[in-house]
């Protein structure tokens, strides 16, 4: 066990660093409470179909999930890549041009359709400035008054900006941070010409990349154990050379007591709704931005489960005092408006992720890699100070634990505390 590294957690952020030590030859061992790997990104199995507990968007700006996805052998096919584009039927389109950044973007803009050409002028104005400003604030605030303050409050912001805050940060535009949202805006709309490229899972969650990682660890005398919680880290800790807490933060009380972390949260809501195989949309992600339900995607035409579209319902609303059969009956009906003759669904599942992510609010801190415990360190979405807590940020900080752990390993043994190397005849199923 002098090299052994257990990760606690097979989300994306507990699979990216046991990816990471792995590749570098350092044996893991993984412990995951539940029955699927993937964390809060995970298939689910319901009315007979697997399904994903949640709808995600990528963006062709995380370079180091698709990094990661490559390494482990993700072929391209399992995503759909498509330029930037935004529809929200008979209301607003925007489309990002095949032209060298910014210029796509700008253009795409300008021949936007849905708003004022002089808030489409003043949404040029608003990148310009920020680009100016290198994407940051001298003080954080609410992206509600930085929209306001450059004049992007109007009909741009109801179809762009605040779907783009609510899609990225999971937060209310009223409360969300606009020094977070800004870093989002400067790695996409501001960056490489395929940055805000949208890109859709065409496989479930949980084959997107978590059990890809677990086979690649495998095969590098690594070892996954699901249905394995952990109950005590410290005990764990006396096992192996080191330890890497990789779940969510409201999880951390019983692992962790003495880290307090008073976070609120914010849920994600996914209304499934099967309908007769012909029902398809025009596009295979939809906006609406009046009602329920924000995002619709057509899972027929990215999955090939034909009629089956998943609503997505993002951050804190009225939604969170329904009953799921409202929620459910709320979606349909907005379904109404946007496919013509559409029959009641066979059946519906609401997927309520309740404490889907933190809320990125203004002034949120987020804590280190590192912990008071030696050699016991933190991965996951919430620990990046930068990135709003997406696929992204938790890749990146299993990397980022990944390599700290490295780095303890590789340094000579008496430099460390001997107690790290004690082991004892611990059977897993006491952990």
């Amino acid at each position: 066990m002098a090299r052994r590294v257990a990760i606690v957690g097979a989300g994306y952020a507990g699979m990216a660093a046991a990816v990471t030590l792995a590749g570098r030859g350092v044996p893991v061992t993984v412990f995951e409470s539940g029955a699927v790997p993937g964390g809060r990104a995970r298939r689910v199995l319901s009315q007979g179909a697997e399904l994903d507990n949640g709808q995600h968007i990528l963006i062709g700006a995380y370079s180091e999930l698709f990094r990661l996805m490559r390494s482990v052998g993700v072929p391209q096919s399992a995503l759909l890549r498509l330029p930037l584009e935004i529809r929200y039927p008979g209301k607003f389109q925007l489309r990002a041009l095949w032209l060298p950044a910014p210029l796509g973007l700008a253009a795409g803009l300008l021949a936007a359709r849905g708003v004022p050409f002089a808030e489409r002028l003043g949404a040029l104005r608003f990148l310009a400035a920020l680009r100016k400003a290198n994407f940051t604030v001298k003080e954080d605030l609410p992206v509600d008054q930085l929209l306001l303050q450059h004049g992007q409050d109007g009909a741009i912001g109801h179809y762009l900006w605040r779907p783009l805050c609510v899609s990225a940060l999971n937060t209310p535009s009223a409360i969300a941070s606009a020094r977070v949202f800004l870093a989002v805006l400067r790695d996409t709309l501001a960056g490489e010409a395929d940055a805000a490229d949208l890109l859709l899972p065409r496989v479930d969650l949980s084959r997107l990349f978590p059990e890809p990682a677990a086979e690649f660890v495998k095969k590098h005398g690594g070892e996954l154990h699901l249905r394995s919680a952990v109950q005590d880290v410290q005990r764990l800790k006396n096992q192996f050379a080191a330890v890497i807490v990789a779940v969510g933060p409201h999880q951390l009380g019983t692992l962790l007591p003495d880290l307090a972390l008073d976070y609120s949260y914010q849920p994600i809501y996914t209304c499934y709704l099967q309908y007769p195989e012909q029902v398809k949309l025009p596009f295979p992600m939809l906006g609406l931005a009046d009602g329920l339900v924000q995002w619709v995607f057509d899972r027929g035409a990215l999955l090939g489960e034909r009629g089956r579209l998943a609503c997505v319902i993002s951050a804190q609303g009225d939604h969170q005092q329904m009953a799921l059969e409202e929620v459910a009956e709320r979606c349909h009906h907005e379904m109404m408006q946007v496919v013509k003759d559409l029959p009641a669904p066979a059946w519906s599942r609401v997927i309520a992720e309740k404490r889907a992510t933190i809320t990125c609010g203004v002034g949120v801190t987020r804590p280190g890699t590192e912990t008071a415990i030696p050699g016991v360190f933190l991965a996951g979405d919430y620990t990046d100070a930068d990135y709003p807590p997406t696929l992204e940020a938790a890749v990146r900080s299993g990397v980022r634990a990944a390599l700290k752990v490295s780095e303890q390993l590789d340094r000579p043994v008496d430099a460390l505390d001997r107690d790290d190397f004690q082991s004892d005849d611990l059977s897993l199923r006491k952990i």
